[in-house]
């Protein structure tokens, strides 16, 4: 067991490894060309950042392990909505809301995070016809947010020569590389050390998986809030749970049905709308985030982890 378990630490280090390198890449190579905060924010950083989830999700589902995988994305989205908004809402002693956009936006946020688990709760499990509702929704908010695209104009210049570039491009194409390779190795060991330790699948994902797959959304976030690009931030927190919730599972489902443990899959599901109406409604209430704000969110996921091993508990009859 104890082997399994060092493989698996290693292969989510490898995985976090090669997503930090792709997210810092990608925003050098979105700089360079001057793309709008828009682009970068909505766009390019939000869709980068889920790239770890996304090939957990396809790994898993040609193994098929998606328990995993949809334990990984709400475990994910939770995390973005609270760990790491709250770190980046308390590094800065919170920040101003600058566009009345991001407000509609982190509505829509939530409607769109919920459709994945009302889907689930109707049908039982997410098939290939829910993978084409989740990616069709994906391309209806993405489309929309293009038609909006002219009210983040701001562009981020950066200083950077050809060969610079250059080099990014290369980072970037070989930490997909290793994404994808790490990707599979960790959904083979997180299986295989639910089974040792008779958990479900669901939970290692909601907790182990998902602070890994998550951990290049913190480092962009903390890097876009230091240099004073807020809206970047949001912009990537709230992109990144769209992604999760729309193509990612959506890809996953069509690859192969997406099904779980029902009492933790209902309780975590139940759990992240909660916790992204909370964000919305942080968000939407006034034109600033406040650390008060920031530190409630992070005390949201401690009070996640709690709940989760109480289930666990719960279910298996006792401490084993």
């Amino acid at each position: 067991m104890w082997e399994n378990a060092l493989l698996l630490v290693f292969f989510s280090l490898l995985l976090v490894l090669s997503g930090v390198i792709l997210v810092r890449n990608l925003t050098k190579i979105a700089e360079f060309l001057r793309m709008t905060e828009f682009v970068i924010g909505f766009i390019v950083m939000a869709v980068a950042t889920s790239i770890p989830e996304l090939f957990v999700g396809i790994s898993g589902a040609l193994q098929k392990k998606t328990g995993l995988v949809l334990g990984t994305i709400i475990g994910s989205n939770i995390v973005d909505l609270t760990l790491i908004a709250g770190i980046s809402i308390v590094l800065v002693k919170g920040f101003n809301i600058e566009s009345e956009k991001t407000k509609v936006d982190s509505l829509y946020m939530v409607v769109l995070a919920a459709l994945p688990i009302v889907l689930t709760l109707f049908g039982g499990a997410l098939v290939w016809y829910d993978g084409l509702i989740l990616i069709f929704a994906f391309f209806l908010y993405a489309f929309r947010l293009f038609r909006q695209r002219k009210v983040f104009r701001k562009e981020l210049k950066e200083p950077l020569s050809h060969n610079e570039v250059i080099g990014a491009v290369f980072l970037f194409l070989f930490a997909l590389v290793v994404l994808f390779i790490s990707s599979h190795f960790l959904v083979h060991y997180a299986n295989i050390l639910a089974f040792e330790l008779n958990v479900a699948p669901i939970l290692i994902g909601l907790i182990v998986i998902a602070i890994g797959t998550s951990l290049p959304e913190l480092v962009f976030q903390t890097r876009a809030v230091l240099s004073g690009h807020t809206e970047i931030a949001l912009g990537d927190i709230i992109g990144a749970v769209v992604v999760n919730s729309t193509l990612v599972l959506g890809i996953t489902a069509l690859i192969f049905p997406i099904t779980s443990d029902f009492v933790l899959f209902l309780t975590s599901g139940v759990f992240m709308i909660i916790v992204a109406f909370i964000f919305a409604t942080f968000v939407e209430s006034g034109n600033r985030l406040y650390l008060k704000e920031g530190l409630a969110l992070i005390m949201l996921y401690v009070f996640f982890i709690i709940i989760e091993f109480y289930i666990k508990i719960v279910v298996n009859g006792g401490i084993r």
